[in-house]
């Protein structure tokens, strides 16, 4: 139960970032803090108390008593797209950063065409 509430707890704060900071780079990191968090969930979804591997060389494990190898999976390649997206949005960033000489979002969005 306290996965879940931490993971929440993590993708409220990176929504919060998101959603009031004015500068690129912290509305970015936001963005990383969410799916940190989405990540963080994944996991505790396929959690088990006392579980272990999933492999079956041992004749009196059943399959409640093992770990769901299925999130994990899910979270690497999440972990790697998200990777991804955040190195494209920060060379968006710094992209625009040179063509207006600021981060700030307000300003950007008072330049308009």
């Amino acid at each position: 139960m306290i996965f879940y509430v931490t993971s929440i707890l993590v993708i409220l704060i990176g929504i919060y970032a998101v959603l009031v900071k004015k500068n690129l780079i912290k509305i970015v990191i936001g963005l990383s803090i969410v799916d940190s968090g989405v990540n963080l969930l994944l996991i505790s979804i396929g959690y088990v108390k006392h579980g272990t591997a999933p492999i079956f060389s041992r004749p009196d494990l059943t399959a409640a008593q093992m770990v769901d190898p299925v999130p994990q999976a899910l979270v690497l390649t999440a972990i790697v797209i998200g990777l991804g997206v955040t190195a494209v949005a920060l060379a968006l960033v710094i992209r625009l950063y040179d063509h207006h000489k600021t981060m700030d979002i307000n300003k950007i969005r008072k330049l308009k065409w």
